[in-house]
């Protein structure tokens, strides 16, 4: 009873959010009879898993990509300093460091280094996050009370920092085991997350100019390499859409997957990914721009074609990338294990691309009814990073594209990144400010868009993208205007145009219809008689050019509604509450 007690305890331990280091709770749970055996130091550790994301945390994220209809602070330029909170937070790392000194009592040597390699990736995971919020903190590797002096310790300098995280992982692989375990962390884990902090590190410090990047990019490359070359992880490829069917299936594709987070109905662990993305609460919908950055089928650019910003959806739709279709609603398609064509439906999606990556069959519609596994790391992450790490190097070669992007692009078909090709001739579209990528320079440009190309279609809606913006010192593009599909001039007798979605050159319940004026009048034209979907103008639409057509226009900036602080923004404020607490030791971030 007493280790069920236990169990149930550290799940609200790891969800602590305030300052408070007193580990009178963990005292009482963790007596001197604790941590005996294999079993009492998995059971501790199991609370740690708590820090990771939950799925709404992932797939309803919002930077760029995706245009909800409500925007974060983040993205908005809203942010203010707050008075508590904020992400300044110190109880699950408490928890942490009490393990890691009591963790000792246990005999079984082989148990206590893995559990110990488990607390210590999940210590390195907690800073990690730390130092993305906040830059510099204060580094704790014991557990503090408080009245410890240590507790108001000043901000450790960054080098340190990044330092003792990648020393934990080194740790963690060392020691963690090597068999694949869908649930709970492994050697391949922690390789899978060095590289993703050595990749955010090294970019951070070459796009944010600071000195020592390549020596973390080099740290990425060799982690995500040793993963590559000697874990037991491949591409997903099974069936014949299977990048779609990795997000829908309700058990992680352990092929692919290094960990997931596990739902699952009978156990009443479930999110709401098909509710967020086919009702009309969020509606999410993917930015034209993204839209306009998935390739050709044959692998030639989109944006290479004339007109091609005012093509219509099913033009448009034709001949690209087979993750598109995979991602967002194209014509002709099927909710998995359905037979019945579904359309856009314009009152779920802010832009007419209509996300639905992370949907699965109809039994899981409706609030908290999805169960589908929810992959943390996956191969395909880790091989993005080798990749954009040795291109932001300059050591990039064909054969690491070959090891790397190639088995991405192979998965749906699409040809791979043609190194020469690539930085001979870069893409105008990706170096246009519009796209986000206004830092790249050097003989490695066209190679470096490419890779953000690749990363930004593979991984979009899992959480990754507003991190990569901020590596990469591409805030400015928030300021940008979020557009949609392209919507033709509204005729001017009848006030009304018929988007054909299906193209087959008439009116029916898989096109919509945008008008303007009363839509009574609209309706006696027997032209919209089988229209289902109706949009008015001015109202729940607005177009570039009003009823001269244009894009779909989401959140206007004409007013100024969104900004960005160049020297500001990319670090959050850390809460007054802890300033004054401090007495001054800790200063506030920049301009805050």
């Amino acid at each position: 009873m007493k280790k069920i007690l236990l169990a149930q305890c550290l799940t609200s331990v790891a969800l602590l959010t305030g300052c408070n280091l007193d580990l009178e709770p963990l005292d009482k749970l963790a007596d001197q009879n604790y941590y005996n055996n294999r079993k009492e130091l998995e059971v501790f550790t199991n609370g740690f898993y708590a820090d990771f994301p939950t799925a709404e945390n992932l797939y309803s994220e919002t930077a760029d990509i995706i245009v909800p209809t409500t925007l974060s602070t983040e993205v908005l330029g809203t942010r203010t300093v707050p008075q508590s909170g904020g992400g300044w937070s110190w109880g699950q790392l408490s928890n942490i460091n009490t393990f890691l000194k009591d963790c000792s009592r246990c005999n079984d040597e082989a148990a206590r280094k893995e559990f110990e390699a488990v607390a210590r990736f999940f210590r390195a995971y907690f800073y990690y996050d730390k130092v993305k919020r906040f830059g510099e903190v204060p580094w704790f590797d014991e557990p503090l009370s408080s009245t410890n002096d240590r507790l108001y310790a000043p901000r450790t300098p960054r080098n340190e920092l990044i330092n003792n995280i990648l020393a934990d992982l080194d740790f963690a692989a060392e020691n963690l085991p090597t068999a694949k375990n869908l649930y709970r962390v492994t050697k391949w884990t922690a390789l899978a997350l060095k590289s993703r902090v050595c990749l955010y590190e090294g970019t951070w410090r070459k796009y944010h100019g600071f000195e020592g990047y390549e020596t973390y990019l080099k740290a990425a490359a060799e982690a995500a390499e040793m993963f590559i070359d000697n874990s037991p992880y491949t591409i997903y490829n099974a069936g014949e859409q299977p990048y779609r069917d990795l997000f829908a299936a309700d058990k992680a594709k352990a092929e692919e997957v290094i960990l997931a987070r596990n739902y699952n109905s009978a156990l009443s662990i479930v999110h709401s990914a098909n509710l967020y993305f086919l009702s009309g609460g969020a509606s999410p919908g993917m930015n034209k721009k993204v839209v306009n950055s998935y390739l050709m089928k044959d692998g030639t650019r989109f944006t290479d074609l004339p007109n091609y910003n005012s093509m219509q959806y099913y033009d448009e739709m034709q001949n690209r990338d087979p993750r598109l279709a995979q991602t967002i609603v194209t014509p002709g398609y099927k909710r998995i294990g359905e037979s019945t064509v579904t359309s856009v439906n314009f009152g779920a999606t802010t832009t007419g691309y209509q996300i639905i990556k992370w949907v699965s069959t109809t039994a899981s519609d409706g609030y908290n009814k999805s169960q589908n596994d929810i992959p943390l790391f996956r191969t395909a992450e880790v091989m993005l990073n080798f990749a954009e790490a040795k291109a932001e190097l300059g050591t990039l070669t064909q054969a690491d594209l070959d090891k790397s992007v190639k088995k991405l692009r192979d998965r749906v078909g699409m040809p791979n990144i043609n190194l020469a090709s690539a930085n001979s001739n870069p893409d105008p579209y990706l170096e246009a400010n519009e796209t986000g990528y206004p830092n790249v320079s050097g003989a490695n440009k066209g190679v470096i868009l490419e890779i953000r190309r690749e990363r930004t279609i593979e991984l979009v809606a899992e959480g990754l993208r507003y991190d990569d913006l901020m590596r990469w010192k591409a805030g400015k593009t928030f300021e940008k205007q979020f557009k949609g599909m392209f919507i033709p001039a509204l005729d001017s007798n009848k006030h009304f145009v018929i988007c054909d979605l299906n193209g087959n050159g008439q009116a029916d319940a898989q096109d919509v219809c945008v008008y303007e004026g009363d839509l009574n009048n609209v309706k006696t034209y027997s032209e919209v008689a089988n229209i289902t979907q109706f949009l008015k103008l001015g109202v729940n639409l607005q177009l570039a050019n009003g009823n001269n057509g244009g894009n779909i226009i989401v959140h206007d900036i004409a007013n100024k509604q969104r900004s960005w602080n160049e020297t500001r923004d990319y670090l959050y404020p850390i809460p007054q509450d802890q300033i004054t607490i401090y007495g001054g030791v800790i200063k506030q971030n920049p301009e805050w």
